[in-house]
């Protein structure tokens, strides 16, 4: 006599339909794995190349680290510069693919600095090419009418040098010169603490990056010994926001 053991088998493990429909939700689900990965990269290549064109040939964000511009501009001041408006600059060079306008006295300017083309420096161009410059105690003349600067011009040193006294220090005394093909002669409004053209010589028009158009953000304070977290518990990082420069355009 013969006795029937039957053992459990699980029928749905080893069915052969059951390993073809496991195989293709693996499929899927790597397909769909790389389809993600591959969704992300692209948005993340997309975002840095629209980024680094706007950076490149639209605008550009600069932090005022000196007081050369005061009143105009403030230490803290964060602004955005219009690199399109004077036209397109070919990357990773000074020269120009096409040129829209050229700076205007009056404008405040962003350029590289002509003795360290590692910095950018930020004034306002006073006179262009052909123009004839004087200063006089002081005074700006440019082709012998005194310079209109509606917006203000900042001294804070009553004093005049004169230039007889001191030939090396330029500051209140200067010219007549005549600004030369392709340059400008710029200064900065807070004319007693600036350095400027008055003291280096003058901008090559390809060493120009924009146009200063707006302030986005001013903060004037300083985090000095104070941890920074403490300064947003204390309430100090607020009150330090200068609110009502937000915003604000630049003239």
């Amino acid at each position: 006599m013969y006795t029937l053991i039957f053992l459990p088998y699980n029928f749905h493990k080893g069915s052969p339909m059951t390993a073809k429909r496991d195989e293709k939700k693996s499929l899927q689900g790597r397909l769909l794995q790389g389809t993600f990965s591959r969704e992300n990269i692209e948005a993340i290549v997309i975002a840095v190349v629209l980024a680094l064109f706007i950076r490149t040939f639209v605008v550009q964000a600069f932090k005022i680290p000196s007081g050369s511009m005061e009143e105009t501009l403030l230490i803290g001041d964060h602004i955005l510069v219009n690199k399109f408006i004077y036209g397109i600059t070919i990357p990773f060079t000074e020269k120009k693919l096409i040129t829209f306008a050229k700076p205007k006295p009056g404008d405040i300017i962003v350029f590289i600095y002509p003795e360290d083309p590692s910095k950018d420096f930020i004034k306002r161009v006073i006179a262009v090419e052909g123009d004839i410059l004087t200063i006089k105690d002081k005074k700006v003349f440019v082709n012998g009418k005194q310079f209109e600067d509606p917006h203000g011009v900042l001294h804070k040193d009553p004093d005049i040098i004169s230039s007889e006294y001191d030939r090396l220090n330029p500051r209140d005394n200067f010219g007549p010169v005549t600004v030369p093909p392709h340059a400008l002669f710029v200064m900065g409004d807070n004319r007693d603490r600036s350095l400027d053209s008055r003291f280096w010589g003058y901008v090559d028009l390809n060493k120009v990056k924009g146009k200063a158009f707006i302030i986005y953000w001013s903060w004037g304070g300083f985090f000095k010994d104070i941890p920074w977290i403490d300064y947003f518990y204390q309430f100090k990082f607020f009150k330090d926001v200068r609110w009502s420069l937000i915003g604000k355009i630049i003239h």
